[in-house]
């Protein structure tokens, strides 16, 4: 059995915005499967299914995010499962918008609700899926206000994109294990590509010595 969990704020005035990607997320996990919320335990809202064999439980918590860890601690305890079954999904803002990133342990990264719920559990060894949000422009600008802020118009077409590939991710994970899904999703096809660029031309300048000879 697998537990996912999207991090976010409970209340329709938060559900646009940047810092509620990881129960959009889930959201849209659920929908894609016909999964209905339709249970709470644990001050959470849970929807379950099956992907292939595998059982799977998705969460949102209600205690708010920075307190995210209350719930996830209980519902850990409910369903009695190990941190290797359990995938938190959540925003980031060292992430460029859309950029998806998985992670079997580590720190929060300055994210106050992942802090809370590596708090609550007493480790760090948890698995975790962030979804940039990048950074204000306005360097001025409050962090706090720029996370449960809406994004842009542009900035919404590279987060839908990003949050489907985080359900593609999570699918993945429940079907080939994180080491599997970690080699292909953290990929950065930009880097690739430039990667594969730069092999090409030294494949050029190599024929062309050759040629020369």
């Amino acid at each position: 059995m697998k537990l996912l969990i999207g991090l976010g704020n409970p209340g329709p005035q938060y559900e646009h915005t940047r810092h509620n990607v990881g129960f959009r997320v889930v959201d849209k996990l659920a929908a894609k499967h016909g999964w209905k919320w339709t249970e709470r335990r644990s001050r959470a809202i849970l929807a379950s299914g099956m992907i292939g064999s595998e059982k799977v439980i998705l969460a949102k918590p209600i205690t708010f995010m920075n307190r995210s860890g209350e719930a996830v601690s209980e519902l850990v305890r409910w369903y009695k499962v190990q941190p290797e079954d359990i995938l938190i999904i959540c925003d980031d803002l060292d992430l460029p918008v859309g950029r998806v990133r998985l992670r079997t342990k580590g720190s929060a990264g300055g994210h106050n609700g992942l802090e809370n719920v590596l708090h609550y559990l007493h480790t760090d060894q948890i698995p975790r899926l962030r979804i940039g949000i990048g950074r204000p422009t306005n360097k001025r600008m409050d962090p706090i206000d720029y996370v449960l802020g809406v994004p842009t118009s542009d900035e919404r077409i590279l987060l839908d994109a990003g949050e489907d590939r985080a359900v593609e991710a999570i699918e993945m994970v429940v079907r080939q294990g994180y080491a599997t899904t970690m080699n292909l999703v953290n990929t950065d096809p930009e880097a690739e590509q430039r990667a594969a660029e730069k092999r090409q031309r030294q494949k050029e300048r190599q024929e062309q010595a050759r040629l020369r000879r």
